[in-house]
This record gives C-alpha cells, structure tokens and sequence, in this order.
C-alpha cells in the first residue's frame, strides 16, 4: 500500500477513527435467519488493525445506521467504547462524540462506503471510502482503500494511520484487494 505524502500527512494527526459497519466492518451482506436471527462476517485482520490502533492510543468509534445485537458483541471483543447504533444522522452523532472527546475535525478519520456516510465524512479532517463504497462517495474522500469492505479496507487504514504516525512506510500485513 503506498498513499501519497498529502494523505500521509492527514493519516499522521488522526486521534479518533470512526467506523462504519455495513460495507465497511463488513461485506454489506445482511443475513437473516428464518427465526429472524441476523449474521455478519467480521474480518479478524480488521479486528487486530483496530486493536493496534486503539492500543497505539487512537480511539476508535462505530456510527451505523442499523442497530445489531452481532455489532454489540464484535465491539465489546475490540474494547471499542464508543458504538452508536441506529443512528439516522451520523453527522450529528460524529460532532457530539468529537466535542465529549475534545477532538476537533482536523483529528478525525472516518471510514464509509455509501450516501448516508457522507454528512459524516464532511465533518471529518480525513475520509476515506473502501475499494468497493459508490461512485459518489469515492469521488468525494481524501483516500480510498485497495481493498474491499470487510475484506481487509479497515485494517489497511489502520496500517496506514499507524505507519503514518511513527513516521514510516506502512508495515505490518497487508491485505491484497
């Protein structure tokens, strides 16, 4: 993964990374049950990108707009303390977490895929959009991932903003596309 010095730079200040899931955590594949059960496919490299970045001392966050017992569970694993679920403006959402947080625009990263991120993404210093997020979203981020979401897209940011940080090329696994 090679990123360009300006996208560099913008990775090097981030302090809170806020996540989308559908699409972005995940394939954007819904699976329901015949018990209406609902079931998500987690990459663990993902997992591991944000426990590195958390434990490197950014803090993470998850905006979606679904509510999902299956979220609450994968976020309690990755000690990720802010998850808002069912949130219809993730605009509004993002700017009250970044004022309890004290942490301005300029210092925030957010990592989404289709039309209702992008509120979200304006009132973000740094957004980025995976391989496979719409047309219009790709055309409006600082960065798009090579690779897809939930295929590895959040642990090549994660690198990325770590690499970035120390002040080096990114090291670590990377995921192809």
């Amino acid at each position: 993964m090679t990123a360009p010095v300006a996208v560099r730079a913008l990775a090097a200040r981030i302090e809170l990374v806020v996540f989308d899931v559908d699409g972005v955590l995940t394939d954007g594949r819904i699976i329901l049950g015949a018990d209406g059960s609902e079931y998500k496919a987690f990459d663990v490299r993902d997992g591991l990108g944000m426990v590195r970045l958390r434990e490197a001392g950014v803090t993470l966050a998850i905006i979606t707009g679904r509510s999902s017992t299956v979220v609450a569970t994968r976020m309690r694993e990755l000690a990720i303390d802010h998850v808002y679920q069912g949130v219809q403006d993730k605009r509004a959402a993002l700017l009250a977490l970044q004022s309890k947080l004290g942490i301005g625009v300029e210092r925030t990263c957010y990592l989404g895929d289709d039309l209702p991120d992008l509120p979200a993404m304006e009132v973000s210093g740094f957004a980025v959009a995976v391989a496979d997020a719409c047309t219009e979203v790709r055309h409006r981020v600082a960065w798009t991932t090579q690779a897809r979401g939930g295929r590895g897209a959040a642990r090549e940011l994660c690198e990325l903003i770590l690499a970035a940080r120390a002040g080096r090329g990114p090291s670590g696994c990377s995921v192809p596309p």
